[in-house]
């Protein structure tokens, strides 16, 4: 019995798998043919199936730029990114569709130790920061049992050093993983969809209006409050924002 539902599982992942590829190559030929909306429709199906990639965001991003909707374009092209950060044909891409938007957002630069501490814990991922820990904490264990049982001095010495020296390393790539876990963590990105919001200082309507924002605007969401949301931009200013108005990514 088990193995029939392994077979059918594994046929019926292949047939959702053609048929996902049929509205792709769909979308693509639709694309091709000047008729983005159509086209739209079908990696919109794909998405719709709980099936995600990068190719599928980056050509529904190529979409809606070519439709000039502002803030899908650069919301898919965010998520294309996401998935293939080093992809430098979606980073280009991403570059036009900012052009689009009405907002110019100063960024404040990261100085002196903040700067440091981050140009390093983005030297590589919380898994790449995590499995360096293993390995060096594995290695420490090692060079302790070592120094435990070598017999000689000066092998005693040379494990006993050697294993103190990957502890202290071992706790700075500890250090640095937990900290890429919490940026990642604190890290809430959303894009402006309403062609022009109003920022409140409070979140409720009557509030004053702080700022206003377009479409296509990258935010940060700190907190959310009934349909509010509570947003920072990268030059630091922050307010309260309609939930309708924004997608988060």
């Amino acid at each position: 019995m088990k193995a029939v539902l392994y077979i059918l599982m594994i046929l019926l992942s292949n047939f959702t798998f053609a048929q996902e590829q049929s509205l792709f190559e769909q979308g693509n030929t639709l694309y091709n043919e000047g008729k983005y909306a159509e086209a739209i429709d079908k990696y919109q199906a794909i998405l719709d199936s709980n099936m995600q990639s990068s190719e599928v965001f980056f050509n529904l991003g190529n979409a809606h730029y070519k439709l000039n909707h502002v803030g899908p374009s650069i919301y898919y092209f965010e998520k294309a990114l996401q998935l293939a950060p080093r992809d430098k044909e979606i980073k280009n891409n991403i570059a036009y569709a900012r052009n689009m938007t009405i907002d110019a957002i100063d960024v404040v630069p990261e100085v002196g130790i903040s700067k440091l501490l981050k140009n390093i814990t983005n030297v590589m991922s919380f898994d790449g920061w995590a499995i360096t820990t293993v390995i060096l904490f594995i290695l420490f264990v090692v060079l302790f049992i070592s120094y435990y049982f070598a017999e000689y001095t000066n092998k005693k010495r040379a494990a006993f050093s050697s294993s103190i020296i990957i502890l202290i390393v071992g706790c700075f790539t500890l250090f640095f993983a937990f900290h890429n876990y919490n940026q990642h963590k604190k890290d809430n990105p959303a894009i402006i969809f309403a062609q022009e919001s109003q920022v409140k200082n409070e979140p409720n309507l009557s509030s004053p209006e702080a700022f206003k924002l377009h479409e296509g605007t990258k935010v940060q969401v700190l907190d959310t409050v009934n349909n509010w949301k509570k947003i920072k931009l990268s030059d630091g200013k922050t307010g309260w924002i309609s939930s309708a108005d924004i997608k988060v990514l």
